[in-house]
Parts: C-alpha cells; sequence; structure tokens
C-alpha cells in the first residue's frame, strides 16, 4: 500500500467534493437549483435504469464516463446549456480544470480519468455516445421536471441535443417522450 497515492487519492476526492456546490440554471422538482453532482447522480442512475436497453455497451465504462464528464466543472461552474453555444472555449477549460483537479492523483489514474474525460468530449466510442445522449436527455427531463421560473424557456429543449439523441432507436423514443414533455410545459402566448 502505498500511502503518498492515498493521500494523493484523498485531496483529489476533497478538491471533487466542489462539484457538489456548482449549481446549474435547472431546478429540482422542489424548486431548488440543482447542482452539478445531482445530475451526474441522475445520469448514472438513468445508465442503469436502462441497462437492459443499452445491450452489447460495456455498463461499467458506461458508468465511468458518466461520473467523469462533468468533473472539470469543479472548479470554474457549470455552462448552462443555453449558453454553450457562446463559450467555444467550453471544451478546452473544462479539460483544463480537469488537469487542476486531477494533479495530486498518480500518473495512471490521472490518464485514466483523463482518457475517459476525452472520451467522452470526442464520443469516441459507442459507450460515449450512449452518454452524450443519456446526459442530453436527463437536462431535458430535470428542464420539464423542474420548479423553473416562470421566464423559463422550455422551447430550447426541443433543439437541444438532438443530434446526439436521435442516434439509435432507445435515444429517439426517449426523445419523442421528452419533447412531449416539453410541450405540455410550454404556455402558449396570451392573446391581448
Amino acid at each position: 500500500m502505498n500511502i503518498e497515492k492515498l493521500k494523493g487519492k484523498l485531496a483529489f476526492l476533497r478538491e471533487a467534493e466542489k462539484l457538489k456546490d456548482v449549481l446549474r440554471s435547472s431546478h429540482t422538482s422542489s424548486g431548488r437549483a440543482e447542482s452539478t453532482a445531482e445530475h451526474s447522480w441522475r445520469l448514472c442512475l438513468m445508465a442503469m435504469a436502462f441497462e437492459e436497453e443499452l445491450a452489447g455497451l460495456d455498463v461499467l465504462k458506461v458508468l465511468k464516463l458518466c461520473v467523469v464528464h462533468d468533473l472539470g466543472e469543479a472548479i470554474h461552474g457549470d455552462i448552462p446549456a443555453v449558453s454553450q453555444g457562446a463559450h467555444l472555449d467550453k471544451s478546452e477549460r473544462e479539460r483544463a480544470d480537469l488537469l487542476t483537479l486531477m494533479a495530486p492523483l498518480d500518473e495512471k489514474l490521472r490518464g485514466e480519468l483523463l482518457a475517459l474525460w476525452d472520451e467522452y468530449e470526442n464520443a469516441a466510442s459507442p459507450e460515449a455516445k450512449a452518454v452524450k445522449a443519456l446526459d442530453k436527455l436527463e437536462t431535458i427531463l430535470q428542464h420539464n421536471q423542474g420548479a423553473n421560473p416562470e421566464d423559463f424557456d422550455y422551447a430550447f429543449n426541443l433543439g437541444y441535443g438532438r443530434k446526439h439523441t436521435g442516434t439509435t432507436p432507445l435515444f429517439s423514443a426517449l426523445r419523442a417522450l421528452v419533447d412531449d414533455d416539453t410541450r405540455r410545459r410550454i404556455v402558449p402566448p396570451f392573446d391581448s
């Protein structure tokens, strides 16, 4: 047992804890701002819930990708889905933040986590493509379920992540269901 490696892992976990305080633009069903850690937790739960439909994928790898995909946000926070187009350097910044966060880790573990993050970011495997789709679907699901402010733009959901959610019959079916939820949340304009 290498005590220095253990200390490094504990230091990393202490820093990663900050993800619990990173708030997203989504709200929970009680109206509280959702944290990135909560989003990642439900993304893992989604992967488990749809494991049977994800046959042929390495589910352990899927879960690892779910856990790692937003880890870099522990440092500079989340960029809301509606604002991501204005932040073209989001990926580079999040990767740099992840490297900073992982600095206390031994080289082997740091490399494994970075490889998972890169795989997700580049949708470089069937597992990463699945997590990309689930990530977008979880965000839309939370938008629809949350007790959001009155001016929340539900129509945004209808276009969000479409590139990733139309890749398999499962994701297309889930997309249709959450789109139906979105349409029910869109309030028709008031006629005067």
